[in-house]
């Protein structure tokens, strides 16, 4: 992902962001059309408590942000949203008293400015990496998965590509996703140069057609694009470092900063999957397995905001 970022701050410290923010365009729709009357906006980094859980209890239908990326949230060949994030949504929010779900299809980009400002859905169901920056803006659940990198190469990796370092060392070219929490982690290995794809598929092909030696995305991404492909293959997972420290690529749930009701009843569910392997049984058909399942807290990605944790 890269600049300009928008209203997304960054790494800081282990976390770095997946997607950039829109900003504009967001901002004006703020501006245009306010925010509604039934909640209002907590003051700048101020966690409350809500009374949106009640409020969708009383209507039965919850309204997800999706951002069409596979495997995390998109929406299949028939028109039904799918994925890891709305799979669990789907089991959760029945189990709190919200028998519906609805998802609002948006560029990732407008998630969180659709979240907090426009306020077109409730809840940001899209795999979304939880880093301190976002912690400012929305309030996460805890993780519900754990991810590695991994690199889109040509078949039988003629360069040995295993890191950042190997791509920055020997002056391969390397692309990534538009907006992809990569970039940032590339750019800090010391890689200035770094193609903007649409999204990996667009990788694959890039890499296959020798446009660029490398194309770095999550270990799961990359694992479900490279099936079937004759010109390419997944390097092995790795987790990367920026001076020494990882980068965690944990992904959760965003609620506005005004409902940590409703997110304290989301996560308290989302526990109870985790320490019965429910968790692994609803994600698994997504590629997702043991290895990105993670006992991980929101407050070990955002430090700083101890006192939000449920």
């Amino acid at each position: 992902m890269a600049p300009p970022f928008g209203n997304d701050k960054g790494f800081i410290g282990r976390a770095v962001r997946r997607r950039s923010l829109l900003t504009g365009a967001g901002a004006a729709a703020f501006g245009a059309f306010g925010v509604s009357a039934c909640s209002r906006v907590p003051e700048e980094g101020k966690v409350e408590g809500g009374d949106l859980l009640d409020r969708l209890r009383d209507s039965g239908t919850v309204k997800i942000g999706v951002a069409g990326e596979v495997p995390f949230g998109y929406i299949d060949e028939n028109g039904e949203v799918t994925g890891e994030a709305p799979a669990i949504a789907k089991v959760i929010f029945p189990r709190i008293g919200i028998p519906h779900v609805k998802a609002v299809p948006t560029k990732f980009g407008a998630l969180i400015p659709g979240l907090t400002q426009a306020r077109q859905f409730d809840v940001v169901s899209a795999g979304m990496y939880i880093n301190p920056g976002r912690c400012e803006q929305v309030l996460f659940s805890d993780p519900d998965y754990l991810m590695l990198d991994a690199f889109i190469v040509a078949k039988g990796n003629p360069h040995g590509i295993e890191s950042y370092e190997d791509i920055a060392k020997k002056g391969l070219k390397l692309a990534s996703g538009t907006a992809y929490a990569q970039i940032a982690t590339a750019q800090a290995a010391g890689i200035k140069e770094i193609l903007e794809l649409p999204d990996q598929v667009a990788g694959r092909d890039a890499v296959a057609q020798g446009r660029v030696d490398a194309f770095a995305g999550t270990s799961v991404t990359v694992r479900d694009v490279i099936k079937g492909s004759n010109g390419a293959e997944g390097s092995k997972p790795f987790q990367p470092e920026i001076d020494g420290e990882p980068v965690y690529g944990a992904g959760g749930f965003a609620f506005r900063l005004s409902e940590k009701k409703l997110r304290d009843a989301f996560n308290a569910e989302l526990l109870k999957m985790k320490k019965s392997g429910e968790l692994l049984r609803v994600v698994k058909e997504f590629g997702f397995t043991k290895t990105e399942m993670t006992d991980m807290k929101m407050t070990d990605l955002c430090p700083d905001l101890k006192g939000a944790a449920s």
